[in-house]
């Protein structure tokens, strides 16, 4: 059966697998806090008859309550442990929390919550819940969805048959805090997951508003510099660069 990918933006994957519809961190409007969306909007037919909802953690740029509550409030969410609460506190009746290490299944799919290193506390008053990525995958095919993270030990022993890798690359921002990937740690990633394809997330959908002009390298490079990284260490896997609205299909 095909595999398919959409890169929404961000950290925004509308995966499906083996006819289910995972979508990734969904941030699916045009602002969010004090960032603005300088790529192309998010259709809405990529946000229709979602079967699952994967959060990585509680950071806004990653769970966005507004854009879940436009999938409404039964939509299945799975989370990391300690943010069952904050969910079910703002409506949202479907959710399972998952550890590193734990799954839950949503008919072909399982969903499989592995390590991050990342705060996963929501600023500025917020909970403190735990950072997870996600493998996901049916028995033809399994993709990894990393959240935010940096390397971390254990990486290269998480899925010995990895067809799908999305990759942090950056932020929404000119610089980059702890905890997150830049264009070479994500090409090391990518060293130790071995996957057969890498799609690099997390650039060049969001900035501070007014920023954008002083840093226009910020919004198109990091991928490319991530493309090139995997490149210059003669990698097997292939490096798909997507613009936000683009679509990959593969066979398992």
């Amino acid at each position: 059966m095909t595999s398919s990918l959409v890169f929404l933006g961000h950290s925004t994957v509308l995966l499906d697998l083996g006819g289910v519809r995972v979508l990734t961190d969904p941030v699916l409007r045009g602002r969010l806090t004090f960032l603005r969306r300088v790529a192309a909007p998010v259709a809405a037919a990529d946000h229709a008859d979602i079967d699952v909802v994967v959060l990585s953690h509680l950071h806004h740029d990653h769970c966005d309550l507004r854009s879940l509550a436009l999938l409404g409030r039964d939509v299945p969410l799975v989370a990391p442990d300690g943010a069952a609460d904050f969910l079910r506190r703002r409506g949202f009746r479907r959710v399972v929390t998952l550890k590193a290490g734990q799954s839950h299944t949503v008919g072909a799919v399982t969903v499989t919550a592995t390590p991050a290193v990342h705060d996963g506390r929501r600023e500025p008053f917020g909970p403190r819940a735990a950072a997870v990525g996600y493998l996901i995958g049916t028995a033809q095919a399994v993709a990894y969805f990393a959240g935010d993270t940096d390397l971390f030990a254990g990486m290269r022993e998480l899925c010995p048959d990895l067809d799908l890798a999305l990759i942090p690359v950056w932020g929404w921002g000119p610089n980059l805090g702890p905890g997150h990937l830049n264009p070479q740690r994500a090409a090391e990633a990518v060293a130790l997951l071995r996957p057969r394809r890498a799609v690099p997330i997390h650039w060049g959908t969001l900035f501070p508003y007014g920023l954008g002009v002083f840093y226009p390298g910020r919004l198109r490079e990091p991928a490319r510099a991530f493309a090139d990284a995997v490149a210059a260490r003669e990698l097997p896997t292939e490096v798909r660069v997507l613009a936000p609205g683009s679509r990959l299909t593969w066979q398992p």
